[in-house]
């Protein structure tokens, strides 16, 4: 039931011929002016799984960072919530009076965007604990796990770095595969382990001597979603590729999570998963599909409170934290945004009662937001 108090708040939002309508005509009046084409959304009540609002529900459409919704719950499904990477330094040859490796060190990524020098400082200190405190050849980066390229197909080219660092499988704060080997030598020498040796970059195997593990794939998704943190969705992606497919690449990861999402009977007519980020103009996802989403991981144990607390809190924090800062929206609505130069999108929960989700091609996205904000706060008003 509505109180007086979001009532009002709702009488701000939406125009005078709207007070009083039913809750389908106060839906299309949030929308007002973006009824045509280029805009799709859907509400539907998680009680009753049925549609209070759909316009466009079916349209094929831009999806911007939205599409980090159909990762995080393909993620969620295939490599499950424990699921945590690795990065590991091993040693190829021996150790020699238990103080000397006789041989190479090889520090070797497994696509961690959580790995940074703490890290580093972490698998150091576990070498120098070993007892070994010196190694007689170099140390090698080998970022072998993911393939070469660095971006994602339909980027612009600018993309790299402007909107991710490269998509190695070795690398902290932005730097590539031999940068981040340098830092390595810096940490154990800081850890009183000496390399006499070169630093270089190759494919190399050798003996586990130190592995440091991430924080759990939860953890890891919200971060990637309540910032839109491009670079972690497409090391993610690449993830799948590798743990589930036929490579550590974004073709591989992109089956991955297609595959996920027709396992779990969601719609997949119009919807084209070519990256993890929603970088690519290739990219295509549908309202109906994004909401069909949001369902599946509703009615899942398991997975529903993971996914619902990767989405940003509207009015407090992420890329939600400036918008919908008063009532009846703010703390009612958690979402996922989405924003490029030519889409906007927003898709998530209002309290425990409805999920929804919005699709809008074209310019004007200021007042594409203005737009899905009136949406949501009229769901949160009921």
């Amino acid at each position: 039931m509505r109180t007086c108090a979001a009532v009002a708040a709702l009488a701000c939002l939406l125009p005078a011929s709207a007070w009083g309508s039913s809750l389908r005509q106060r839906l299309s009046a949030a929308l007002a002016g973006y009824h045509g084409a280029g805009t799709g959304a859907i509400a539907v009540d998680l009680t009753t799984g049925k549609a209070v609002f759909a316009h466009n529900a079916g349209a094929s459409l831009l999806p911007a960072s939205n599409e980090k919704l159909a990762l995080t719950y393909a993620a969620l499904v295939v490599l499950g919530p424990t699921f945590r990477m690795r990065t590991e330094l091993l040693g190829e040859g021996h150790l020699r009076d238990g103080v000397v490796w006789e041989g190479d060190l090889v520090l070797r990524g497994y696509g961690d965007p959580t790995l940074d020098r703490t890290g580093l400082l972490e698998l150091a200190g576990d070498l120098r604990e070993s007892g070994i405190r010196r190694v007689t050849g170099g140390l090698i980066a080998d970022e072998s796990y993911f393939d070469a390229r660095r971006g994602g197909p339909g980027w612009k080219s600018y993309f790299v770095p402007g909107e991710s660092s490269p998509l190695s499988a070795l690398s902290i704060g932005g730097a590539d595969a031999l940068a981040t080997a340098k830092a390595m030598r810096e940490a154990l020498r800081a850890s009183g382990v000496r390399v006499q040796g070169t630093t270089r970059r190759a494919r190399a195997g050798g003996w586990p001597l130190a592995v440091r593990y991430s924080p759990p794939l939860p953890e890891i998704l919200r971060q990637m979603d309540i910032q839109s943190d491009n670079h972690t969705a497409e090391l993610v992606l690449k993830q799948l590729g590798s743990v589930a497919g036929r490579a550590g690449s974004t073709a591989a990861g992109a089956a991955i999570v297609r595959a996920a999402l027709a396992e779990h009977a969601v719609p997949l007519g119009g919807v084209r998963i070519a990256d993890g980020s929603g970088l690519s103009s290739l990219d295509r996802m549908t309202p109906k599909a994004l909401v069909t989403i949001l369902q599946r991981a509703w009615t899942d144990p398991d997975i529903g409170p993971v996914l619902a607390g990767c989405l940003a809190v509207a009015g407090r924090e992420g890329t939600l934290r400036h918008r919908m800062r008063s009532a009846p929206a703010r703390g009612n609505v958690r979402a996922k945004t989405g924003t490029l130069t030519n889409a906007s999108a927003l898709s998530g929960y209002v309290r425990d009662r409805y999920a929804f989700a919005i699709l809008q091609n074209g310019s004007r996205l200021g007042a594409a937001h203005e737009a899905q904000d009136r949406f949501a706060a009229v769901l949160a008003a009921e």
